[in-house]
C-alpha cells in the first residue's frame, strides 16, 4: 500500500511541476520583457489563438483584431502558436519587418507545417538555404515565362475549362449551375501541372496528383495531431505520395534522354545545385504556391465584379478592344496583357479587398527596438496585411470594392 501512495504522490508531484513549468514559460515573457507592447497572453499553452483563427468576412478585420486594436493599439502582443508573439496592424512596421529579412527577423512557421511541407521546402529552410533557393526559384520562373508557348498554354485551358461549361447543370431546373470556385482551381492546378511537369489535365497521373494534393491541402490548415485518419496524418501520408510520383517522373525525364519538354522541370533537372528531395521539394512549392492564392484570386475578381455591373461592363470594354484588333484563333501576347490597364485596377483591389493572405510567419533574431516598443528576441511577430488594406485612414471607404482608387494612385506617384 505504501508503495502504491507513494507512486500516486510522485505521480502527482510531476503533474503539478508540468502544470507549473507550463504557467511560467507562458507568463514569464511578460515578466522578463516589460517594455514590450501591451497586450494579453490569454489562456497557457493555447493563448489566445483560437478566437485569432476565428473565421469573418475577408473585407473585415474580425472581432478579434478590431478588439485588441482598440484596446491595445496598432501594435500588441498576445500568444499565438503557443509562442509569444507581436502583432503589427501598422503599415510602417510591417515594411520594416519585411525589409529586415534575414537581418532581423526570419520565417517561422509552426513546427507542424514543417511535417507536412518537407525539411527541404523553401517555406521552412532558413539563412543561406533559403536565398539561395529564392533566388533560384525566381530564374526558374522567369525562364518558364520567356517561353513562346507559357502564355498560349494558359489561354488554351481557360478556354477547354470554360468550354466544359456547355450544359452543365445540378438538377435545379433549367438553370446552370457551375461552382466556380472549384472551377478556378481546377484551372490553377492545370496551369501548375502544365508548366511545372509538363502534364496536361487528360493524363491520369495529373488526377491523381490532385487528389494526393487536396488532401495536402486539407490537412494543411488543419489541427496538428498525427494519428490514423485526422487531416493532418492523411496530409503528411499524400505528400509522400506526391513526392514518389514527382521522384518518378523526374527519373522517367532522365531516362528519356533527347526527348525534352523544355519545360519547368527539365530547366530544374539541369541545375547541379540541388539535391533530388529540394527538387522534389520545388515541385511541390510552386504547387503550393499557385494553387490555392491563384484559384482563390480568381474567384474573388468574379465575385466583386458581379456586384458592380460598371466595373464588369469596364473590364469588358477594354478586352473587347484588344481582342478585337488579334485574328481570330490568335493568341493574346504579354503586350496585350499590359495593355489591360483596368483589369490590373480590379486585380489590385481584389487583393485588397480579398486578403487572400492575411498575415505571415517571422521570428525576431534579436531584441529589435521600434519607435517605443522593444520586440524581444525569439518572439514570433505577425504583421497582419489585412490591417492594413483595411485602414479607413490610408483607403477611403476601404470595405468597398473600388478599382477606381487605383487610377488615383498611380496619378500621385
Amino acid at each position: 500500500m505504501m508503495v502504491g501512495g507513494e507512486l500516486v504522490l510522485a505521480a502527482l508531484v510531476i503533474l503539478l511541476a508540468l502544470l507549473l513549468t507550463l504557467v511560467l514559460s507562458h507568463f514569464l515573457p511578460l515578466l522578463l520583457n516589460p517594455k514590450a507592447p501591451n497586450g494579453s497572453f490569454g489562456w497557457p499553452l493555447l493563448g489566445e489563438t483560437l478566437r485569432f483563427l476565428r473565421p469573418h468576412a475577408s473585407n473585415t478585420l474580425g472581432s478579434f483584431l478590431e478588439d485588441h486594436c482598440s484596446r491595445y493599439g496598432r501594435v500588441f502582443k498576445s500568444h499565438l502558436f503557443c509562442t509569444p508573439t507581436i502583432v503589427s496592424c501598422d503599415q510602417e512596421l510591417n515594411h520594416f519587418i519585411l525589409q529586415n529579412e534575414e537581418r532581423l527577423f526570419q520565417c517561422s512557421y509552426p513546427r507542424p507545417i514543417h511535417g507536412i511541407l518537407g525539411k527541404s521546402s523553401m517555406l521552412v529552410v532558413l539563412g543561406e538555404d533559403h536565398k539561395r533557393l529564392r533566388n533560384l526559384a525566381l530564374a526558374l520562373v522567369t525562364s518558364t515565362k520567356l517561353k513562346p508557348s507559357y502564355l498560349g498554354d494558359i489561354e488554351k485551358i481557360a478556354l477547354h475549362i470554360v468550354g466544359s461549361w456547355h450544359g452543365k447543370s445540378k438538377d435545379k431546373g433549367r438553370v446552370n449551375v457551375i461552382a466556380f470556385c472549384e472551377e478556378a482551381r481546377k484551372f490553377a492546378f492545370s496551369v501548375i501541372v502544365k508548366q511545372v511537369l509538363g502534364l496536361s489535365p487528360e493524363e491520369p497521373v495529373t488526377a491523381m496528383i490532385l487528389e494526393d494534393f487536396l488532401a495536402f491541402m486539407k490537412g494543411l490548415i488543419s489541427f496538428p495531431l498525427y494519428i490514423p485518419g485526422t487531416p493532418y496524418a492523411k496530409a503528411v501520408q499524400a505528400r509522400e505520395r506526391i513526392s514518389s510520383t514527382v521522384k518518378g517522373i523526374i527519373e522517367e525525364r532522365r531516362n528519356a534522354g533527347s526527348s525534352n519538354k523544355g519545360d519547368f522541370l527539365d530547366v530544374l533537372l539541369s541545375s547541379n545545385e540541388l539535391s533530388d528531395e529540394e527538387k522534389v521539394s520545388f515541385v511541390l512549392d510552386s504547387l503550393l504556391g499557385g494553387y490555392e492564392t491563384t484559384s482563390l484570386l480568381i474567384s474573388m475578381v468574379v465575385y466583386f465584379l458581379g456586384q458592380s455591373v460598371q466595373d464588369l461592363e469596364l473590364v469588358k470594354r477594354e478586352h473587347e478592344g484588344i481582342r478585337s484588333k488579334k485574328e481570330k484563333d490568335e493568341f493574346l501576347s504579354s503586350e496585350d496583357y499590359k495593355k489591360m490597364e483596368y483589369t490590373q485596377h480590379v486585380i489590385n483591389e481584389a487583393l485588397r479587398c480579398g486578403n487572400i493572405v492575411k498575415f505571415v510567419h517571422r521570428k525576431a533574431l534579436k531584441d529589435v527596438r521600434y519607435k517605443e516598443y522593444l520586440i524581444p528576441s525569439g518572439w514570433k511577430v505577425l504583421p497582419v496585411f489585412s490591417a492594413v488594406h483595411l485602414n479607413p485612414l490610408l483607403h477611403g471607404n476601404a470595405q468597398q470594392f473600388q478599382p477606381c482608387r487605383w487610377e488615383m494612385e498611380n496619378r500621385w506617384r
